[in-house]
């Protein structure tokens, strides 16, 4: 006896995705894996308790920033990047950059760079782990205290980025000169005047109570001044010398140029959201940008020598005209 298994193609589902997302959608529209791993994760009822240290909010509050939405669920991530595929992508840059380490590592690339150039890169750029720590930092309280599971779970992503960028920076310290490079390079962020500034404004960062403010400062304004500043000028002033900082450095100019896309798009709907918002997050961008741009001003003379104010101006303008592409202008106080 002969038996034929076949399928039968006419089958057809009785639902199309969960019922939290088809009251979203609607029932019979199916949904991305981005939506269904994004939309209404967070707690909004029967909460249990308040928070013994700010018994004033709920567990999730959405009073803990001055920006209001109707829809927190509107702040949604361009990359749309779940767990999944957000591992996929990394796992993949991950590659490309311990072949681009090893690379360098092999043929001695930074470590035989001429004397004052590994002293400017020990100095100048891998104190930059502990500004990445701080945003790390700074991001984890994104996600900890930040509403609706659609901007948090993406700073959560943003967390760890940062993270694996401080590690990068301790790894190219040790490809210049092995532990006593990171130890000076420790010393120059607690000591060297050229990085006090910057080393204030990051752990102001750190004690922010508005996370939407510390979105803006962190992951638009402070990023949006210092990886141009590092990667791509200094970058470009390196690159005629050697190529190696560009390739142990390609992540981080990468990385920006993703992750600027997820932060712009979040800041410019909640600016579109309201005037009130607009003026809200303007005040918290144009804030930051004139006390970043002070704190950068003497790690810039450190990199660029006598170019530095023309560089930094550079760095500055090209954030200005960001700014204004997302709808936030510089709020001026009328006198009386």
């Amino acid at each position: 006896m002969q038996i034929d298994i076949r399928t039968d193609g006419s089958v057809t589902p009785i639902r199309q995705t969960f019922a939290h997302i088809a009251r979203r959608l609607g029932a019979d529209k199916p949904a991305t894996r981005y939506q269904e791993a994004m939309y209404d994760l967070q707690p909004v009822t029967s909460f249990h308790y308040r928070p013994l240290w700010q018994p004033q909010y709920e567990l999730y509050d959405a009073r803990r920033t001055r920006v209001t939405m109707q829809d927190w669920y509107a702040l949604k991530d361009p990359r749309q990047f779940f767990y999944g595929s957000y591992v996929n992508a990394r796992a993949r840059q991950q590659e490309t950059m311990e072949k681009n380490v090893e690379f360098v590592d092999k043929r001695g690339l930074l470590s035989t760079l001429p004397t004052e150039v590994r002293e400017l890169l020990t100095t100048g750029v891998v104190p930059l782990r502990h500004v990445e720590w701080a945003a790390n930092m700074s991001n984890a309280s994104i996600t900890g205290y930040g509403f609706g599971s659609a901007i948090t779970q993406a700073a959560m992503y943003h967390t760890m980025d940062r993270l694996a960028i401080a590690q990068y920076l301790t790894r190219i310290g040790l490809l210049i000169g092995d532990k006593e490079a990171v130890d000076q390079a420790k010393t120059a962020w607690l000591e060297d005047m050229a990085w006090q500034p910057l080393r204030h404004a990051v752990e102001d960062l750190m004690v922010r109570d508005d996370w939407f403010e510390l979105h803006v400062a962190q992951n638009l304004v402070l990023d949006g001044l210092l990886y141009p500043l590092v990667y791509q000028q200094f970058d470009a002033r390196l690159s005629s010398a050697s190529p190696a900082f560009s390739l142990v450095t390609d992540f981080m100019s990468a990385w920006y140029a993703e992750t600027a896309r997820w932060v712009d798009a979040t800041v410019k709907t909640a600016a579109q959201e309201s005037a009130q918002n607009a003026a809200v997050i303007g005040e918290f961008a144009y804030g930051w940008l004139d006390r970043c741009t002070h704190a950068l001003s003497p790690l810039a003379h450190k990199l660029f020598g006598a170019d530095a104010d023309a560089e930094l101006a550079k760095t500055v303008d090209a954030l200005g005209k960001r700014l204004g592409g997302i709808g936030l202008a510089r709020q001026y106080r009328s006198t009386p």
